[in-house]
């Protein structure tokens, strides 16, 4: 005689030679003919010694358990006392009815869109992460979602989740911030045939991304060579000389001549400027003869104009001392008085006649 026990939260079932009998409660039992009794906490999930299709057939373990299956495209979260326990992948699972609720969410992951309205806190759980595809829209970007190649939405900020399964999921983004575009090394010819070579810089926003990315491929390029055929058009209808007076004019025509086109790429332009205009070595030089030439013919302009000035003044003095013999003396000593300044010693040889030379220069007639 063999005595079996099954404890609480305990389930027995009886195996005879190998063959299913009956599923044993709580309590003492006794048999006589040595059966096998496996002994399985209910706590815990049940793992079938044989066939479950076969103890199945009890309808009492049939109600003592949950029976989840989850197909080949399904996986199934199970959750006890309202935690996530585990995520089931494709099979048969049972888990015992006891004081330990279980709970089970089931997905479809033959889908791409997360239908099943889980939270984020499940989506980000450590056990979901590998199922699942996340994909983060800052606040300065736009961003186009295509499935299997096809174009379905714009995606708004914030992060998003699609299952991890075999359809192709891309995304197509665009900075909406200010952007700017350097447009460096052109050599143009203007209509006089000098070649320069032109820096320019332009600014521009994305404000179109179904045009920007769906209906044009690489806009930004595109937007480059824009710049690049407006500038070339406008430096070219102008010889050198020209060019250098209307070159505040450069940036209202390239702005309008791109305004159209960059509205077809879905782009907004916000300024051009140009940076730097370098002359090829022969133009250099000889701007510079021209500008040495300049600078002398305006500095002769100036002499003559200083010399006319003194000589003027000169004339006006010399009327007013012929009609003034005091104002002739004053003018004869602040010459002596300049030369005098300029002699330390005198040294006079001679007769008498000298004294009345001298008066006479210093002693106005009566």
């Amino acid at each position: 005689m063999k005595q079996v026990r099954v404890n609480t939260w305990q389930v027995g079932l009886v195996f005879k030679r190998g063959v299913y009998q009956h599923m044993l409660r709580e309590g003492n039992y006794w048999f006589w003919n040595n059966p096998a009794v496996n002994i399985y906490d209910v706590t815990r999930p049940f793992n079938p010694p044989v066939e479950l299709n076969i103890l199945l057939e009890d309808k009492d373990l049939a109600e003592a358990l949950h029976i989840v299956e989850a197909g080949d495209h399904e996986l199934v979260l199970h959750y006890e006392n309202g935690l996530l326990k585990e995520v089931l992948t494709t099979g048969r699972y049972a888990f015992w009815k006891s004081v330990v609720p279980h709970h089970f969410v089931r997905l479809d992951i033959s889908k791409v869109e997360i239908t099943e309205g889980l939270s984020r806190a499940t989506l980000q759980h450590k056990l979901v992460m590998p199922y699942v595809r996340p994909y983060t829209v800052e606040h300065h970007e736009k961003v186009a979602l295509f499935i299997d190649g096809k174009y379905v939405k714009l995606l708004d900020t914030g992060t998003h989740y699609w299952f991890r399964n075999n359809i192709a999921v891309n995304f197509g983004k665009v900075d909406t911030r200010q952007q700017q575009l350097e447009i460096n090394g052109q050599e143009i010819l203007t209509r006089d045939k000098a070649a320069l070579r032109i820096n320019a810089w332009a600014q521009y926003r994305v404000v179109d991304i179904e045009k920007a990315l769906l209906l044009n491929k690489e806009y930004d390029k595109q937007l480059y060579i824009s710049f690049q055929l407006a500038l070339r058009e406008y430096i070219s209808t102008l010889p050198f000389d020209e060019l250098l007076e209307k070159k505040d004019n450069i940036a209202p025509f390239i702005l309008q001549h791109v305004k159209a086109s960059a509205a077809d790429l879905g782009v907004e332009v916000a300024g051009f400027g140009i940076r730097d205009i370098i002359l090829p070595g022969d133009v250099k030089e000889i701007m510079n003869q021209v500008l040495i030439a300049e600078k002398k013919a305006q500095a002769n302009t100036i002499m003559r104009r200083e010399e006319t000035a003194s000589t003027r003044s000169l004339l006006n003095t010399a009327k007013l001392m012929e009609d003034n013999a005091m104002l002739w003396k004053l003018k004869e000593m602040e010459y002596v008085e300049k030369i005098a300044d300029k002699i330390s010693n005198i040294s006079l040889n001679g007769n008498g006649v000298l004294i009345e030379q001298l008066k006479q220069i210093f002693v106005p007639p009566k």
